[in-house]
């Protein structure tokens, strides 16, 4: 069926709910997983939420960056490797998530994005995310959407 099961994460609750099923079906299926983080590109300027609280220079922010990442796929590693699966975690910085899971799919060849139905920018339970609707609107494999 699969062999090759894309599972994005951006690091919060539901992207872990989603993480430990993605892997559970790899695991059925008898499939790899390929995680991925898309970081937000290094600007000097720390936001929470929309606004400003800092200035990182990018030194610092690059460090900060891979620390989320470490974190975020080591929740991906973790699973996979608690369920036997093969694992491969890639970081990418860019400014458009969809983008970046669509081109990641299609280089590590994956068959099937697994992905939340909604991450931390989700507006609401009820409506998909932006990210998630811009990547079922384009992709051109299989996009499984996890609530």
């Amino acid at each position: 069926m699969y062999k090759n099961i894309l599972i994005p994460t951006d690091g919060s609750r539901l992207s872990e709910r989603t993480i430990k099923a993605g892997v559970e079906l790899a695991q059925a299926v008898g499939a790899k997983v390929t995680g991925l983080f898309v970081a937000p590109t290094p600007t000097p300027l720390v936001y929470a939420g929309i606004f400003p609280v800092g200035y990182l220079p990018p030194e610092e922010h690059a460090q900060m960056i891979q620390r989320a990442a470490t974190h975020h796929l080591g929740v991906i590693e973790k699973e996979a490797a608690s369920a036997g699966v093969a694992c491969e975690c890639v970081t990418i910085t860019g400014d458009f998530p969809a983008d970046v899971i669509l081109q990641v799919a299609a280089k590590h060849k994956c068959d099937l994005i697994f992905m939340a139905s909604h991450g931390r920018t989700g507006v609401s339970a009820i409506l998909l995310g932006s990210e998630t609707q811009k990547v079922l609107a384009h992709s051109r494999i299989p996009v499984l959407v996890h609530r």
